[in-house]
């Protein structure tokens, strides 16, 4: 029987172990039927941290003085590519601030390259013109992320300046419209959210019939106006992955590097309750610290090698299988 968005919010506020853990259970449960056994890896590459957004929650944002800016070249950026791809990654996540800097022209030369190394590749650039998209595509990017971080058009205005929720959605649908296997997301514990917005954020994920959903926590950083805020709990996290697997089924959903750093566990613990990916970190280690979204990120320190067998690793611990093939959309299975 389906959820309804009460009963979601009741959830969302359930404070009973057993309940929770009851729970828990059957997002794992859905997770099997739906998505099967299969952790599917994805290597990451932060290709840049500079950023001309100031959303209020991010390290990364332009009025962030304190923070040292790279960008990769894009030979740096192939390099990394072919050595995930060289570690079995079959999925190429390129991932920066919104970096005007890049050319298209230069970023579709790019995607052609790496295509040939015969993996899929995921892009997570930001909000860009319709025919831009349309490039990226015609070159060979199988997904595109664009996480929306909040549902309550108030608050997303608040915490990103000069942005809008319904610009955000639009490009969400722009990428539907081209082919892309799309992705999105949120963070719990955003201060203003609350869990009747969460739950709406869930049931939006539902109508947007997404391929991947990202779902983190909120971790505040010292350079940005709300590093004095608290932070979002484990729990609070692992509820909302659990409900979007119970109410979306079909997308891939990763357990987060966000959800590991602030637990040494959490990546397990989204893997039994509904999360089926993990995104083992391929930026170069020179780079890797300076990409602060959020402070105090696991794994800086372990080379793409050591990432992708820590991750398997964690994977056969738990019983399960480390993916074979790129894991496409299971909604186009």
């Amino acid at each position: 029987m389906a959820l309804t968005k009460k009963q979601t919010v009741g959830l969302l506020l359930e404070t009973d172990k057993k309940a929770i853990a009851g729970l828990f259970k059957q997002a794992d449960a859905s997770r099997k039927k739906y998505a099967g056994d299969q952790v599917h890896l994805r290597g990451l590459i932060e290709f840049s941290n500079y950023c001309r957004k100031d959303c209020l929650y991010c390290g990364l944002r332009k009025s962030n003085r304190k923070l040292r800016r790279y960008r990769m070249s894009l030979e740096e950026i192939f390099a990394a590519a072919q050595n995930a791809a060289g570690l079995g990654l079959a999925t190429i996540v390129l991932q920066s601030g919104e970096d005007p800097q890049y050319k298209t022209k230069d970023l579709c030369s790019l995607i052609e390259k790496i295509k040939k190394l015969d993996v899929a590749v995921t892009l997570s650039v930001g909000e860009l013109p319709f025919s831009q998209y349309k490039q990226l595509k015609n070159a060979g990017a199988d997904r595109y992320l664009l996480k929306f971080e909040t549902s309550d058009p108030e608050l997303y205005k608040k915490l990103r300046p000069g942005c809008s929720l319904s610009n955000r959605l639009r490009c969400l649908n722009q990428l539907k419209e081209l082919g892309y296997q799309v992705g999105s997301g949120i963070m719990t514990g955003l201060p203003g959210q609350t869990v009747g917005s969460i739950a709406d954020d869930i049931f939006i994920f539902k109508d947007l019939e997404l391929d991947m959903i990202g779902i983190g926590p909120f971790i505040p950083h010292p350079n940005t106006p709300l590093a004095k805020s608290r932070g979002s709990s484990l729990e609070q996290v692992l509820k909302a992955v659990a409900l979007t697997r119970i109410v979306t089924k079909y997308p891939h959903i990763p357990a987060t590097t966000a959800t590991g750093t602030i637990d040494s566990r959490g990546r397990q613990k989204a893997l039994r309750c509904g999360a089926n990916i993990l995104m083992p970190n391929a930026t170069p280690l020179k780079y890797r610290k300076l990409y602060q979204i959020y402070p105090d990120k696991i794994c800086l320190s372990d080379d793409a090698f050591k990432c992708r067998g820590c991750v398997e690793k964690m994977v056969l611990s738990m019983g399960r299988k480390i993916g074979s093939g790129p894991g496409h959309s299971l909604r186009k299975r």
